[in-house]
């Protein structure tokens, strides 16, 4: 564990990297990304504020359900530079993300109802696509599995 004091206002990378348990690399591409931000030292050290430590936390926490690092960083851009997301900030996050949540969990859902009868149409299973796919109305529609794909979900992209 780091030798860092619990209050010290500013982090090191390595510093930070300790604390959060994710590694430096991922942290400087999360900084490249504009998710997180440091300041430079005469040397060009990066030095993180405190915060960072809970702004990182949010991050692989969302992460962790699913959330893409674009619209984690459309979220962190409402909270000001330097501050750390508090309880308020989560719970405005959880409500933004509920319903993409849910839509998603409803597209797993029918992809795994639908994975034995079908591994997307250009199908397997030629007596299957002439009920489900009579001559093959989803070949107009170009390659995929546009049965599994189908309905909404995939955080508000198409």
């Amino acid at each position: 564990m780091s030798g860092v004091p619990w209050n010290a206002k500013e982090l090191t990378i390595g510093e930070l990297s300790d604390r959060s348990g994710v590694p430096a690399s991922a942290l400087r591409f999360y900084e490249r990304q504009g998710l997180i931000h440091s300041q430079r030292t005469e040397g060009n050290q990066r030095r993180f504020h405190r915060s960072t430590l809970r702004v990182v936390a949010f991050i692989r926490a969302s992460q962790n359900v699913g959330i893409p690092l674009s619209v984690i960083g459309e979220v962190l851009a409402i909270l000001p530079e330097g501050a750390a997301p508090t309880e308020q900030f989560w719970v405005r996050a959880s409500d933004c993300w509920s319903e993409e949540l849910n839509a998603r969990i409803e597209r797993l859902e029918r992809m795994r109802d639908l994975f034995t009868e079908c591994i997307g149409c250009g199908c397997l299973s030629f007596e299957q696509c002439a009920l489900v796919n009579p001559r093959d109305r989803l070949g107009e529609k170009g390659s995929g599995p546009h049965r599994l794909n189908s309905g909404k979900g995939s955080f508000g992209r198409s």
